[in-house]
């Protein structure tokens, strides 16, 4: 059990006390669901590096860290979803398309076939984060009282359901294509790897 993996089982057990705290209720505990999932998203970074500069690779590794970062992503989405700011069919589009792309990267990977991840793939990536982590900071900002207060009219334009409904909606629209584009460029490499197990 190297370093890089001992941080992805962390990812891993951090994410359910992420959304317990998060979903409490409780203004102290909701802030302190941000530093554990701050300290989650680390950990995907840090075993990274480690991974690559020590060359720390194990097939545990490349089977558990993709999956342990669509883990969390997709926990926080959902949470959201308990909170009754996120459309539920949205998260399932995004949730779905995220683990079907990643379990097949996996598949891949262990018939030793390279799939490319395409621009696009990085770029609704790039979006979906930088939209979770807004709708984390927002959220979590608002239980400060006095920030609340002295900032709602802000907070009512930041934090807008219509926004947040039509921001989510192109996410999920740009998921759900690069996956479809995703499957469409490795249709025949994504065939023959499944014929070959026949």
């Amino acid at each position: 059990m190297l370093l890089p993996n001992q941080l992805t089982t962390l990812r891993i057990i951090l994410t359910p006390v992420f959304l317990f705290l998060f979903i409490s209720g409780d203004p102290y505990l909701i802030r302190i669901s941000f530093l554990v999932f701050i300290a989650a998203a680390i950990t995907d970074w840090y075993d990274g590096w480690l991974a690559r500069k020590f060359n720390y690779i194990t097939n545990w590794g490349k089977f558990m860290d993709p999956l342990a970062d669509k883990i969390l992503t997709s926990t926080a989405f959902f949470a959201f979803v308990f909170l009754g700011i996120l459309p539920l069919w949205m998260v399932i589009i995004i949730a779905v398309r995220d683990f079907l792309i990643t379990f097949l990267r996996i598949y891949a990977d262990y018939k030793k076939i390279n799939f490319s991840t395409s621009r696009l793939a990085k770029v609704k990536t790039f979006i979906q984060l930088v939209f979770l982590y807004y709708l984390l900071f927002f959220y979590v900002l608002r239980t400060f009282e006095t920030i609340e207060q002295n900032y709602s009219n802000l907070f009512d334009i930041l934090f807008n359901e219509h926004l947040i409904y039509w921001t989510m909606f192109i996410v999920t629209l740009i998921t759900l294509f690069s996956g479809i584009k995703y499957i469409a460029a490795n249709r025949k490499l994504i065939g023959k790897m499944f014929l070959n197990e026949t």
